[in-house]
């Protein structure tokens, strides 16, 4: 996997700071290889953010585990 600032570790279920320009879609191409996963990333931290584009600087997300 690429070498990401915005990874925290790398374990079974990984995090993510969001960082300035961030978007769910880039996550995931940069964590999955494929933009399109960005809903895995949304659903699992439903309770955090209520609308996809309302991510902000600093949030801590959870990367769910590749499959």
């Amino acid at each position: 996997m690429p070498d990401c600032p915005a990874n925290i570790s790398r374990d079974e279920e990984r995090r993510a700071i969001i960082l300035s320009g961030d978007s769910l879609s880039k996550i995931a191409q940069r964590e999955y290889g494929n933009a399109s996963e960005w809903t895995r990333i949304f659903e699992a931290n439903r309770g955090l953010i209520s609308h996809p584009d309302l991510i902000h600087p600093g949030q801590v997300l959870t990367i769910p585990s590749d499959r």
